[in-house]
C-alpha cells in the first residue's frame, strides 16, 4: 500500500463554513491546489498528489447532519453550547 501523508506537519488550520451551501470547508495551512478524493456520505479528501498528503476536507452538510443527530440523540455526552451563526454567514478561523 502507497504511503500517505496525514497531519504530519504542524501547519494551522484554516476553515471557512458556507452557510447557504452548509459545506465545511478544512484547510491544512494555506489552500492549495489538489484533487477531491470523494470518500462517501458527503465527504471528499483534499489531496495533494505531488507531496502525497491529505491537505484538506470538506464535508458537505454538516448542519444537517449535527441537527439530525441531535435529534436522534447520537452525542457522546460532552456536547457543549455553542453560539449559533446566522444562515448564510461564513467564518474563516486560524489555529
Amino acid at each position: 500500500m502507497e504511503t500517505v501523508k496525514i497531519l504530519e506537519r504542524r501547519e494551522r488550520l484554516d476553515w471557512d463554513y458556507d452557510g447557504d451551501a452548509d459545506v465545511l470547508y478544512v484547510s491544512v495551512g494555506r489552500p492549495r491546489k489538489a484533487i477531491g478524493v470523494d470518500i462517501g456520505q458527503g465527504v471528499v479528501i483534499r489531496y495533494d498528489e505531488a507531496q502525497k498528503e491529505v491537505i484538506g476536507v470538506t464535508i458537505i452538510g454538516v448542519r444537517a447532519r449535527l441537527i439530525e443527530s441531535l435529534r436522534k440523540g447520537k452525542t457522546d455526552g460532552s456536547q457543549s453550547r455553542l453560539p449559533g451563526r446566522a444562515r448564510g454567514a461564513r467564518s474563516r478561523s486560524t489555529r
